[in-house]
């Protein structure tokens, strides 16, 4: 195992408070600061989990030692990010433990892993906003569809754009993507919280033209790859309510979308509840939860082969980096 004691200098610059608009906050305004000897969401001592491969290849689960870096942000200008390892079966293994080892992040991983996930849940037009940009009406209930788990791709992975979603139509869609920590089933927004494990961001790419051809969208946004996801989870217990986050995409570096969670139509809660209805929700389900206003629809604006797309989110998750490659 590859093991580092101390944080390189060279990632001064990249803490949350220096990138972005909400810092983690450990002033209390943020994230809340449990004792960390103690577990802090069902059975996992851990307030930002990532899950990594090392330099000899394996698969690992860890903290990120520095508690204010954006972690996305870092691996992609190619500084070293370094963990607590936390030995785990999964994310949601509540007898998960820290082992007291650092180590170095090789390869940064979606927190889940499309067989883990297996189908995404999806709720889309969920943010007052984004429904204004688009000149709908506000949705009675939740607008839902559904992604294959082999949609999910890792942090800084390439995505794959087949021949069929190449003309003028690919878009970016920034979303705060919930896992679930437990099974749930037929239950209610106030007991929802209780099931979620924490919080992450998505990217909920899709083909606009395909999407035209046909009521279902499952077929336009459910290539492989098309739903990155990380980099970090936030814990529930960390962040109980995540209404207040901020969600920004940048092109290229260009800011091309920025809302706030606060403008959801359909809170977390009543997403997870009205989707347990007669249906189980097993532990390691990832629903993410529509995106706020400035998509490429709306600005005739298109990922094209070579694009970097940054999709951040506040309040210590962090920024989810990919770039686009035609097949």
């Amino acid at each position: 195992m590859s093991v580092l004691l101390e944080p390189s200098p060279a990632l001064n610059g990249l803490s949350f408070s220096g990138v972005h608009p909400i810092a983690l906050a450990l002033n209390g305004t943020g994230l809340n600061r449990p004792n960390v000897a103690q577990n802090t969401t069902a059975g996992t001592p851990w307030r930002r989990l990532i899950r990594f491969k090392v330099t000899d290849g394996r698969e690992m689960f860890g903290e990120p030692v520095d508690e204010t870096l954006d972690v996305g942000l870092a691996l992609a200008k190619g500084f070293p990010v370094v963990a607590h390892v936390i030995r785990a079966a999964s994310a949601w293994d509540p007898a998960a433990t820290r082992t007291g080892e650092k180590a170095v992040v090789e390869q940064l991983l979606s927190p889940v892993s499309p067989a883990e996930c297996g189908t995404i849940r999806a709720t889309g037009l969920n943010y007052t906003d984004h429904a204004r940009e688009l000149n709908m009406p506000i949705p009675t209930v939740p607008e839902l569809f559904f992604k294959p788990g082999q949609c999910i791709a890792n942090p800084g992975e390439e995505i794959p754009v087949p021949p069929c979603a190449q003309h003028n139509e690919l878009d970016y869609e920034v979303e705060l993507a919930i896992i679930i920590g437990r099974p749930c089933r037929n239950v209610t927004a106030a007991e929802a919280p209780q099931y979620v494990l924490g919080w992450t961001c998505a990217n909920d790419l899709t083909a606009r033209e395909l999407q035209k051809q046909g009521s279902q969208w499952g077929f336009s946004k459910g290539f492989d790859r098309f739903c990155p996801l990380g980099p970090v989870v936030v814990s529930a217990a960390s962040l109980p309510d995540p209404r207040d986050v901020t969600l920004q995409t940048r092109l290229n570096g260009k800011l091309v979308q920025s809302g706030s969670a606060a403008n959801m139509i359909w809170h977390v809660s009543e997403i997870v509840a009205y989707l347990s209805q007669g249906t189980t929700l097993p532990a390691g389900t990832v629903i993410i939860t529509g995106t706020p206003p400035g998509i490429g629809a709306s600005r005739g604006l298109w990922l094209r082969h070579g694009d970097e797309v940054r999709c951040t989110i506040s309040h210590g998750i962090g920024t989810l980096v990919n770039t686009v490659k035609y097949d």
